[in-house]
């Protein structure tokens, strides 16, 4: 695996050449995201070149109105140690898998996905690379720190619950949902309050009073 000289400084970028700004965020390495990474695996951090990868993923229907019973799924790796302005260019876009079916392929997907998850952990491990500026041979590393799709496409990636009674990501297993005749609700959010709010106390949206925390945040 090769890289050119303008390749391997661009994919620095984000260490050498990235001036941080208070408060403002300009490229993702001034995300939480990319700092709690950080934090965790500074071996990785301290290796520049190492790739941040963000995975994405929805469906669409290639004929528009022609047929509706036609679904394709493309699967793309972009990769944001590069300047913000090329972090989206398509040329960056890597598509690394493209399902085509009748209907969104659910929780079929996974078989599709274990080649691109196979690659990914090889990454973690490390591939022997030859740095382009040096001329030495490291291994290289690639992290995979974003998922970027629609809340539907949630459950079809990860296996995530989207519907139902546990399909509110921040209650998770303490849902504030309930069925009211034959739909499903949600109305706790008063949770959500501080402890000594008045709405807490009120009985007009449900008959009851609020005594339960906000759900936990997840790390």
């Amino acid at each position: 695996m090769f890289r050119s000289k303008e390749l391997l400084a661009q994919a620095q970028w984000h260490k050498l050449k990235r001036k941080p700004v208070d408060d403002e965020l300009s490229h993702p390495a001034d995300g939480e995201a990319w700092k709690d990474f950080d934090r965790k695996y500074e071996w990785f951090a301290n290796d520049a070149p190492n790739v941040r990868l963000g995975l994405a993923t929805d469906g669409f229907n290639p004929f528009g109105k022609m047929s509706s019973s036609y679904s394709m799924w493309p699967v793309f790796l972009i990769p944001y140690n590069f300047p913000p302005w090329q972090c989206m260019e398509q040329s960056n876009f890597m598509m690394c898998l493209l399902i085509p079916g009748t209907s969104c392929p659910g929780k079929d997907m996974d078989p599709f996905l274990q080649p691109l998850v196979e690659e990914l952990l090889s990454l973690r491990s490390g591939v022997p690379t030859l740095d382009a500026l040096t001329g030495k041979e490291f291994d290289l590393h690639a992290a995979v720190i974003w998922c970027i799709h629609d809340y539907r496409a949630l459950s079809t990636l990860s296996g995530r619950i989207t519907r139902g009674y546990y399909a509110c990501i921040r209650c998770d297993k303490n849902p504030c949902s309930e069925r009211l005749r034959n739909k499903i609700c949600y109305i706790g959010h008063r949770r959500f309050l501080p402890a000594d709010h008045i709405w807490r106390r009120k009985k007009d949206f449900d008959g009851q009073t609020e005594e339960r925390a906000q759900p936990e945040e997840f790390t």
